[in-house]
């Protein structure tokens, strides 16, 4: 989020009139509406810009997933992913910011290889004795009719019964998120399985990125009023005899910086 210490206060100084007006249309939003058009029709070269330009968004999201499992180069090249995913699929006529959108999508792909490809890994040596222990199962299940025990298949193999225990549980497939919970027809793991901390820590993430883009849009005047009121927790008093303006000034700017930045978040 813009460091709130680097919004610098002018104190007892009467604003210029203009400073408090609804800004411009941010030139960045056009440039990348123009680029995201452009990659969409096929443009390598817009492509290859729009990565480079939001790859620092690429990095916040991934430094939240390290010491997961997965090198932090690879969670970057994942959730590159996701960008480029999110390049295709953006709407340019709606009005909202790439980042905003981009967000979720880079998340998503992230998580998803995590659940997927990135937590568990299997030796070369217990995959063997692994496949030993099912071949030996197949063949007494063929010759006998019956389920063979741990115990008969850890004798076969030559090893202990923790061993063979450990072994089958290794070589059973993993389970996706997007895989049916209790057979066809029913709900995928993921809705079936609780994750709300995590999820309610990304949401807060994501909602802190795009709040720092909205204000970073601010006029100066607007930054200086949501830095006292909202980091310093000043009141409106207060704040208006730091600038040299009413508190009823004050009052009335903040509603449109709230307007304003409801308008930009919806």
């Amino acid at each position: 989020m813009t460091d709130p210490q680097s919004l610098t206060l002018i104190s007892h100084t009467t604003p210029d009139t203009d400073s408090t007006q609804t800004p411009a249309p941010d030139p960045r939003f056009a440039q990348n509406i123009s680029l995201i058009t452009l990659a969409q029709q096929g443009d390598e070269t817009a492509m290859e810009k729009l990565v480079v330009d939001n790859m620092g968004l690429v990095r916040t999201v991934a430094v939240k997933f390290r010491d997961r499992g997965t090198e932090f180069e690879d969670l970057m090249q994942i959730g590159t992913l996701g960008m480029i995913k999110a390049i295709h699929s953006f709407d340019t006529t709606r009005g909202t910011a790439f980042s905003t959108y981009a967000v979720p999508l880079i998340v998503g792909e992230i998580r998803r290889h995590l659940r997927d490809d990135g937590l568990i890994r299997v030796s070369r040596g217990t995959r063997h004795t692994g496949m030993l222990l099912m071949r030996e199962r197949a063949r007494i299940a063929t010759e006998e009719g019956r389920e063979a025990t741990v115990s008969e298949l850890a004798a076969a193999v030559g090893i202990s019964v923790e061993e063979a225990a450990m072994a089958l549980e290794a070589m059973s497939p993993v389970s996706s998120l997007s895989d049916n919970a209790f057979g066809e027809d029913s709900p995928e793991l993921g809705a079936v399985i609780p994750d709300r901390a995590d999820a309610d820590e990304m949401a807060r993430q994501m909602d802190r990125i795009a709040l720092a883009q909205v204000i970073e849009q601010l006029p100066p005047m607007w930054k200086k009023i949501i830095l006292l009121r909202y980091y310093r927790d000043m009141t409106q008093q207060q704040v208006a005899d730091l600038l040299g303006l009413t508190q009823v000034k004050v009052s009335r700017e903040e509603k449109k910086i709230m307007a304003f930045m409801r308008e930009r978040l919806s």
